[in-house]
C-alpha cells in the first residue's frame, strides 16, 4: 500500500491544522500555559480565602444559629392566607413584568449592537485582523458596551432611582441596559461563529451590509441567538427579584418587608412563589436549548423560488408568539410612562448630578481606598466561585438526568437523585444573593467573608446546572467505545467521561467568575463588603464624585475579569 504524498510545497497538516514540526512546539506551550494557570488560580484562591478570614475563629458569630434553625423551621408552615396570596400573586406578576420588558429591551439592544460589534460588520477575520480603521472601529464599538456590562443592575436601579424615583421604568430600565450589552457582546460572538458563506457571497454580489446580515448570517444564527435571548429571561427573572430588594417592588420588595420584620412564615411564601416562577421559566428555557430536537431546518429555496428560508416546530412558533404577547401584557400592567424619561424634571436631575460628578474624585485617599476594596472584590468573587465550582461538580453528575447504565437507562434511585438534585440547585438560584447574605450574616461577622458564601450558594445553583446540562448533552461515543473494549465502571467514566466534561465545567467557573465580579455589589449592598459597601455609601452620602470613581473601578475589574478569562479558556480549551 503506497501513500500519496502531498504536492510539492505544501505540509500536511495534522488536527490543529498545523505543520508537523511545528505542533510539538505548539502543545509544549499549550501544557506550560494551562500549568502556570493551574499553579495561579490554586495560588490566588488560598490567598483570597487567608485575606476574607477562612480559619480564623473570630468570624464566627456562634449566637446566630438559632435564628437560622428558626428560618429553615419556617419553612414547614408557610402563610397561606386568602390576603397574604393575593398579595403574593400580584407581587409574582410584578417580577414576571420587569423580567420580561426588561428581556424584551436588553435583546433589542443586543440585535442593534451585536451587528455593530461583531467583527464580521468591521470586515475583520476570526483572529480581528483587518485594515486599521476597520479593528479601530471595532475596538472602539466594543469598549462603549464596556460601561453598561460593567456595572451591575441593582447599580442602574439605584442611580435610576434617584432620578425617576420609585417609577417603574427603573426596573425595566435596569435590566434591559446591562443585560442589553452583554446580549450585544455575546449575539456578536454568535454571529462571528456562524459560517458566513451565504453573507460573504451576497456581498461579494453587490448586497449591502444590512441587506447581507438580515437576509444571510441572521437566520444562520437564528436558533442560537434565540436560545440565548430565552436564557436571559431566566436571568432577568432573577434579576427582577434582586432589583425588588432596593424598592423596585415585586417578590424582591416584599421579601425584604417580611424578612427585616422577621415574618419568616411570609419569606417562606414569597420564596416558594418565586421558586415556581424560576422553574417554570428555566424548563421553558431549556425546553428551547435543547440540542437533541432538530427545530431549525434551512431550506435552500422557499416556494417559488424566493430564495432561502427556515421552519421552526410549532413550539418555537408558539414560544415566540407568547413571549410577544407576555411582553405587551406586562407592559400594560406596569403602566409605565415612558414620556417621564425626557420630562424636564428627569432633564434637570440629570444635569445636576452630571455637574456634580465631574471630575470624578482620584485623590490619594479615594484611590488608597479603591485598591483596596477593589482587591477585597477580587477576593470575594474568587472564593464564591472556588466554592460554587467545587459543590457543582459533582453535583451535575447526580443532577443529569442521562446518567444510567450503558444504554442511558435510569433506575428509581437515580431518577430520585436527579430530581432532588435540581431541586437544590433551583433552591439555591431562585434565592436572590442579599437574602444569602443576610442569612450567612446571622452566624458570621460582618465583612467581606458572608459575602463570598453568599454568592458561593447563589452562584451554586446556577453552576450546578450549567454543569449538569454539559452532562447531558455530552457525546456518548468514547464511552461507548471503551466500554466495547472492556472499561467499565470508574475506568470508563475517568478516561471517557471527565476529559470531556472538565474543560467545559472550568469555561463555566470563568464565565460565572467575570458575572460574580459585578454582583459582589448585591451583597456589598447590605454590608456584606466589597465595592458595593462603598457605592451604597456613596449613593445614600450624594457623593456622586466618589461614585464614578468607584463604577471606573468596577469596570476595570470587569474589564481585567474578561481579559484573564479568556485567556485560561484559551488555555484549557
Amino acid at each position: 500500500m503506497t501513500v500519496e504524498a502531498p504536492p510539492k510545497g505544501t505540509h500536511a497538516l495534522d488536527l490543529e491544522g498545523l505543520p508537523p514540526t511545528r505542533y510539538p512546539r505548539r502543545r509544549r506551550r499549550l501544557v506550560t500555559a494551562r500549568r502556570f494557570w493551574a499553579i495561579t488560580i490554586m495560588t490566588v484562591v488560598l490567598a483570597s480565602a487567608v485575606s476574607l478570614g477562612f480559619g480564623r475563629q473570630e468570624v464566627v458569630n456562634a449566637g446566630g444559629w438559632p435564628l437560622v434553625q428558626r428560618f429553615f423551621a419556617a419553612a414547614l408552615n408557610p402563610v397561606l392566607t386568602a390576603d397574604f396570596l393575593r398579595l403574593t400573586w400580584d407581587a409574582a406578576l410584578t417580577t414576571i413584568a420587569y423580567a420580561s420588558v426588561g428581556t424584551a429591551l436588553s435583546v433589542g439592544f443586543g440585535v442593534v449592537f451585536g451587528v455593530l460589534v461583531s467583527q464580521t460588520w468591521w470586515g475583520l477575520d476570526s483572529g480581528g485582523r483587518g485594515r486599521w480603521w476597520s479593528r479601530g472601529g471595532w475596538l472602539g464599538a466594543r469598549g462603549l458596551l464596556g460601561l453598561p456590562r460593567g456595572v451591575h443592575e441593582v447599580v442602574w436601579g439605584l442611580f435610576l432611582v434617584s432620578i425617576l424615583g420609585l417609577d417603574p421604568l427603573v426596573g425595566v430600565l435596569a435590566i434591559g441596559i446591562p443585560f442589553g450589552a452583554v446580549t450585544a457582546k455575546v449575539f456578536s460572538e454568535l454571529l462571528d461563529e456562524a459560517s458566513g458563506r451565504g453573507f460573504r457571497a451576497l456581498r461579494a454580489s453587490g448586497t449591502g451590509r444590512v441587506k447581507a446580515f438580515a437576509y444571510a448570517l441572521g437566520p444562520e444564527a437564528f436558533p442560537d441567538l434565540l436560545s440565548y435571548s430565552f436564557y436571559r429571561f431566566e436571568c432577568a427573572v432573577r434579576a427582577a427579584a434582586i432589583l425588588g430588594l432596593i424598592g423596585a417592588g415585586g417578590l424582591g420588595y416584599q421579601i425584604s418587608l417580611s424578612f427585616y420584620s422577621l415574618n419568616y412564615e411570609e419569606v417562606w411564601t414569597l420564596i416558594y412563589a418565586l421558586i415556581i416562577i424560576s422553574g417554570l421559566v428555566d424548563l421553558w428555557s431549556t425546553l428551547l436549548r435543547r440540542p437533541n430536537r432538530n427545530r431549525f431546518k434551512v431550506r435552500p429555496h422557499g416556494e417559488c423560488g424566493s430564495g432561502p428560508s427556515m421552519e421552526r416546530d410549532r413550539f418555537v412558533n408558539l414560544s415566540l408568539v407568547g413571549f410577544m404577547l407576555l411582553v405587551g401584557v406586562s407592559a400594560g400592567h406596569l403602566g409605565m410612562q415612558v414620556s417621564n424619561l425626557w420630562a424636564p424634571r428627569t432633564r434637570n436631575l440629570l444635569s445636576d448630578i452630571g455637574a456634580q460628578a465631574f471630575p470624578p474624585d482620584f485623590s490619594a485617599a479615594t484611590l488608597s481606598s479603591l485598591w483596596g476594596l477593589s482587591l477585597e472584590t477580587l477576593a470575594m468573587a474568587t472564593v464564591a466561585i472556588a466554592i460554587s465550582t467545587c459543590l457543582s461538580v459533582g453535583m451535575a453528575f447526580l443532577a443529569a438526568r442521562t446518567v444510567g447504565d450503558s444504554r442511558g437507562r435510569q433506575g428509581p434511585t437515580a431518577v430520585t437523585l436527579a430530581l432532588g438534585s435540581r431541586a437544590g440547585l433551583l433552591f439555591c438560584r431562585a434565592i436572590p444573593p442579599p437574602v444569602w447574605a443576610l442569612l450567612v450574616l446571622f452566624v458570621f461577622l460582618p465583612g467581606p467573608l458572608p459575602g463570598a458564601l453568599a454568592l458561593g450558594l447563589y452562584n451554586f445553583g446556577i453552576l450546578g446546572r450549567l454543569m449538569a446540562e454539559v452532562v447531558e448533552n455530552l457525546d456518548s461515543r468514547p464511552v461507548e467505545a471503551l466500554q466495547a473494549q472492556g472499561a467499565v465502571g470508574a475506568r470508563s467514566f475517568l478516561y471517557g467521561v471527565l476529559p470531556l466534561t472538565l474543560p467545559r465545567f472550568g469555561g463555566f467557573s470563568l464565565y460565572r467568575w467575570e458575572v460574580t465580579m459585578r454582583e459582589v455589589v448585591v451583597v456589598g449592598v447590605v454590608g456584606a463588603g466589597g465595592l458595593g459597601r462603598l457605592l451604597s455609601a456613596q449613593l445614600n452620602a450624594f457623593d456622586y464624585r466618589g461614585l464614578v470613581s468607584t463604577l471606573l473601578a468596577l469596570v476595570a475589574l470587569t474589564l481585567f475579569a474578561d481579559v484573564v478569562g479568556s485567556s485560561v479558556r484559551r488555555a484549557i480549551r
